[in-house]
């Protein structure tokens, strides 16, 4: 059974006296049985964040960012990724994250968590401090690389554009949609990347060589 259990913005910041932006953005998070997103009614505006492939949301009330052709969201703690601008959402485990998504740095998260206090805007977050030494020793170098040899960004999927509001595709249509309408091929395997907790410790304790990792 799907119950909802989404947290509008709009609705908090309307009682709270705040201005929203035009883009209702909603967040929720993924329990057992229970099917919640982030969600994003109309097409995000995508700004690059400079000298990364990366694109971040200046817009949205949420960590919303763009890598290698797939939408990426922290929230609660955890890192989600989509095919499409609104979803569905699936959770990836912390060491399967692309390392130029954890690279991005500080300022570009528009809903920093608390701890992110006192950190460096201009650098990436400290996911090692956050995530502990096991997380760090499976993801050692993800915050060194060549400044000057930064992949270009994919394309973003502006075509998704068509489908905002009410003709948003479901899941099972969207897959052939994106064929369709979108030819990058993403270069790192996050589309197959493992969930918290899938085959090993949630924060990363999984034994092996990440096989996708660049």
């Amino acid at each position: 059974m799907r119950h909802p259990l989404t947290v509008t913005l709009l609705v908090l910041g309307l009682t709270a006296g705040i201005p929203t932006p035009a883009a209702q953005v909603s967040i929720g998070i993924n329990l057992p049985g229970i099917s919640i997103g982030i969600n994003q009614p109309t097409y995000p505006e995508l700004v690059p964040v400079p000298g990364y492939p990366v694109y971040y949301a200046p817009g949205a009330s949420c960590n919303y960012f763009f890598y290698d052709g797939g939408y990426w969201v922290f929230q609660g703690d955890n890192w989600y990724v989509s095919s499409w601008f609104n979803g569905p959402w699936r959770a990836v485990a912390p060491e399967y994250v692309p390392s130029f998504v954890l690279r991005v740095p500080v300022r570009y998260f528009r809903v920093p968590p608390p701890y992110f206090r006192g950190w460096a805007p201009d650098g990436p977050p400290r996911w090692g401090d956050h995530w502990g030494p096991a997380w760090q020793n499976r993801r050692a170098g993800w915050d060194h690389w060549d400044r000057h040899a930064a992949p270009p960004a994919a394309p973003l999927p502006h075509y998704q554009r068509d489908f905002e509001g009410a003709r948003y595709p479901r899941e099972e249509q969207q897959g052939q949609l994106h064929h369709d309408h979108y030819s990058y091929q993403p270069k790192e395997h996050w589309q197959s990347a493992p969930p918290p907790g899938r085959g090993g410790d949630p924060r990363g304790g999984r034994h092996g060589k990440n096989p996708w990792e660049p």
